[in-house]
Formats: C-alpha cells, structure tokens, sequence
C-alpha cells in the first residue's frame, strides 16, 4: 500500500511539474491575471491565479492511472500489482466519494478567481462541499475524548471543514506560502497515517505532497503562477479532510489537537483574523493587511524570509503533532503546554495592540465601569422620556449625570433657564455645550479627577441629543407655544473647551448668542 502511494505520489510531482506551466501560459494568453494593487498584492507584474487547475488536474490523473493500471488484464501493470490491488480495496472508494466534495470547493474558487462571488456565495459553496464530504464519512466523532452524538458529530465536522478551507485561504498572501504550508501539512499528515498503519489516509495524502511540490516549483518567489482561490480552498478542504480522518485513528484521549498543531498557522491565521476584526469592528470577511505575513513584513524581514519563517513554524507544529499522536498521556500534556506558549509568544511578537487593549478592558476592571455606566445611561434615557416639565428634565438629567462623573451645569430649555449650584465650573476640565434652536442649550462640565477620569462623556452626550429635541418639541406642543419635534432643527455641539494653563474653564454662563457662532453640527 505504501508503495502505491509512493509511486502515486511521483506521478503526481511529475504531471504537475508538466501541467502547472502550460495552464499558466493558457491563461496569460487569455489575460486573465491577478493584478498587484502596491497595498494587500505586493507582486511586481500581473499573475495568473489558477495553481488550483494544475494540482486537480494531476492529483486525479495519478488515480486515474492506478484505476486503469488495475482494471486492464494481461497488461503491465503501471504500479506494483499487489500494492494496487489493496489500494483499490482499502482506500480508492473513500477517495472517489470525496472527489465530487472537493470538486464543489474547487468550483466555487475557481469561480471567485475569475468572477470574484459574494463572500455567502463562496460560503454557501464550502458548505455543500463540507456536507457532503461529512456524508462521505469524514467525521469528528470525538473531543477530548468525548463521544459525540451524530448530529453533534455532523455539525461540528463541517464547522471544521469549513474553518480548515478558509484557513489556507487566509494565509495564501506571499509566493509560496499557502502552497509551502499545504505540502509540510499533508506530508506530516501522511507520516501519522504510516506510524498508524492507516493505508487509506496514506494513499489520500501523499499524491497530494507530490502535486503541491510540483507547482511550488513555479510558486515560490519570484511566483509566475499563484495558487488562487481556486487551490488554496481546495488544499485548506482536503486537509481538513485528511485532519478529521486522522483523529479517528489517533489513540490519545486529545486526539484532535494532532491535526489541529499540524495545521497550526493557517489555524492561528483565521482565529487572528475573526477576533481581530471582531474587535475592531470591521466584518469578518473584509481584507485587510494585518494578516501574519504583513506583520513580519513590517517588521523588516523580506519576502523569502517571511515564508521560510512560517515555513519553520509549520515545521515545529508538525513535529509536536507527530510526538502528539505518538506519545503516553502523561506526556500529552507537556506537549500541550510547550505548543500553547509558543504559540502564545509568537503573537505577542507580531503585536496585535488591539488583543493587549481588550485583555486589559476585561481583566482590569474597565469592562464592569464600562458596563456600570451603560446601566446609567440606560436609566437616564427612560427617566428622561418621561419628563412632563422643563424642570423636571433638567433636574433627572442632573441626577442620573453625576454617576457618570459628569455634571449637567445649567440649561435653557423652550427660554426657561436652569442652574445647578453644585455644579460650579471645575478648576481644570472641560466643559461642552449642546445646542438646539433658537437659544436651548444644556451645559455639562467635569473635571479631571482621578475617579471620574475613565468615564467617557459619549454616552451621556449621546442619550442628551437622542431625548433633547423630542422631549421638548412635545412640552412645546402640549403648553401650545411651539412646534412638535419633527419640525425642530438638528442638535449641534459646543467646541470642546478646556482648562488653560492655570486651570481656567470658561463660565458655562457665557452669552448662548456668542457662543452659537462657534458650533460644529453632529
């Protein structure tokens, strides 16, 4: 069986060393070509992005020939004979239900490299693709040990394939790259299946090495053909094909973190991504340049050498994923642990600012102030909806203001004028003016103390012009001396003015006319 694959592998290497070249002619001649953009695209001249082509094209050729090989009698057989004759049984039928799977993936890039779908097209199709390779019997049928029920099971596979495919998309961002970390992927993939003695996972993976090594021989910087959606969903589907496979075979109770080390970048890569765009709150299928290999870019280090980084960060992964799935339970563990902090230093080296700022907000105590004064804010808003009376506003919003830390200082609300006394304008600080029509103003002033310091005036300002105008547009109507709401003009907001160098803030009882000139509307 081994020797099947083997000789399956360098039929693959060898069509594709062929193949690769005359497809990215093909399509230079139809002038179909990835063009570089100087920001995301940093090649020189305009590529092809079709390396997705070559490796089917070649990956199923060498199949084909072992098919062939076997089913002609009389012949000379093109692999060994007995070799064959267990590939057919033990592992060509598993292969040929994922073959129209992956050919879903494949068609779905293949479409996006030269049509650019939606991203819930591109999604819906990976999920076809993944469900039916889930019907195929590409299963996680446990976690950490834990049996799965089957719907369970189903779901959970899919969510895997689905991240796996979108993962080496995700990194194919340099010459090289994906297609690099595709081949140390499934070659560390097949080392596992043949220290498992798992002929069929062995047969599935090495043709795979010898597609990705053929094509990288064009891929590899300078790159004269790019992978494209077309090769990297596909690379990222198959090995998630291959992941799932080996974790059933894998006898450790954290069986899955095998394939999980084993596809680690590319993994990291799409977990970075969605949290760092999470918090950022960009959408999560937007582009951008933070990805890995922009980060090390921007750390000085050139093209080639950012590849042969990630290159032997794959490499690290793969090993720990090989002592993974080899080793006692007692040294599951520490395998665990060492993974996990280098893991944890590499990016804290690539210096996401925005991770450090949100473990802060939750571990430092600002998440339970921040969600404090949303509670306020909250209860101010409601408080305010029901204020009958000018004063009555006025005397709630001041109230509710000073657990924010911030004082409403004094307000003309439909020409009714209010102070608050306690609010005397602070030694240092701000203070701000929201102005509606005519001369209807609130003041709110804070100073720069240590407790209120962290609380942001946003909130407060926010709730103050979402009730401002409605409330007193319907005290208008009801005392009759006005118009309703809808007829009021936009709220516009007072300059920031702060505290001079001797701590000076100007009087909140400053003329509404003069200081009317000097506003930027919201």
């Amino acid at each position: 069986m081994f020797g099947t694959a083997s000789w399956l592998a360098v039929l693959a290497f060898v069509l594709s060393l062929a193949i690769t070249p005359l497809v990215r002619d093909l399509f230079l001649r139809m002038n179909l070509l990835d063009h570089p953009d100087g920001t995301r695209k940093l090649h020189r001249r305009p590529v092809p992005r079709v390396g997705g082509i070559p490796i089917v094209l070649s990956y199923v050729a060498s199949y084909s020939v072992l098919l062939a090989s076997s089913a002609v009698p009389f012949s000379k057989p093109a692999l060994p004979p007995a070799a064959g004759g267990d590939a057919l049984t033990l592992g060509v039928p598993l292969i040929l239900r994922l073959i129209p799977a992956a050919g879903i993936v494949f068609l779905t890039g293949l479409l996006d490299d030269l049509f650019t779908l939606k991203p819930w097209q591109k999604l819906a199709g990976q999920i076809g693709g993944s469900v039916w390779a889930v019907w195929a019997g590409v299963r996680i049928g446990s976690v950490g040990g834990i049996p799965l029920e089957t719907s369970v099971a189903m779901l959970f596979s899919v969510v895997w394939l689905i991240v796996c495919t979108n993962a080496f998309n995700l990194i194919d961002g340099l010459d090289g790259l994906a297609s690099g970390m595709g081949f140390f992927s499934t070659l560390t993939i097949f080392v596992a299946a043949v220290l498992q003695r798992d002929a069929t996972l062995a047969l599935a993976t090495l043709p795979l090495c010898g597609s990705l090594l053929g094509f990288l021989r064009y891929n590899f910087n300078p790159a004269s053909v790019f992978l494209g959606d077309s090769g990297s969903l596909l690379v990222g589907f198959l090995l998630g094909c291959y992941g799932a496979i080996w974790s059933q075979k894998c006898a450790t109770i954290l069986g899955m973190t095998a394939p999980l080390m084993a596809l680690a970048i590319p993994l990291l890569e799409v977990t970075l991504s969605v949290l760092r765009r999470w918090v950022r709150g960009q959408p999560i299928f937007s582009a951008d340049r933070n990805h890995i290999h922009h980060r090390l870019l921007d750390k000085g280090l050139t093209h080639r050498g950012v590849v042969l980084v990630l290159y032997a960060a794959c490499g690290l992964g793969a090993a720990l994923s090989l002592l993974q799935s080899m080793a006692q339970s007692g040294i599951n563990g520490l395998i665990l642990v060492v993974f996990c902090g280098v893991t944890w230093a590499g990016v804290r080296h690539l210096g996401y600012f925005e991770f450090g700022l949100a473990g802060r907000f939750l571990l430092g105590g600002q998440a339970r102030r921040a969600l404090h004064s949303e509670i306020v804010v909250h209860q101010l808003e409601t408080d305010l909806n029901r204020a009958r009376t000018e004063r009555e506003y006025f005397e709630r919003a001041a109230a509710r203001a000073s657990h924010l830390g911030i004082e409403v200082a004094g307000a003309s609300l439909n020409g009714k004028f209010f102070s608050n006394p306690a609010a005397a304008p602070p030694g240092r600080g701000w203070q701000v003016r929201i102005l509606l029509h005519d001369e209807d103003y609130i003041d709110l002033a804070r100073g720069n103390s240590a407790e209120t310091r962290t609380v942001s005036p946003g909130l407060l300002v926010d709730v103050l012009v979402r009730t401002l105008p409605g409330r007193l547009g319907a005290m208008r109507e009801a005392s009759g001396s006005g118009a309703a709401a809808e007829t009021m003009p936009a709220v516009s907001l007072l300059n920031l003015q702060r505290g001079g160098a001797q701590g000076e803030v100007p009087d909140y009882r400053s003329s509404p006319v003069a200081a009317r000139a000097d506003t930027t509307s919201l």
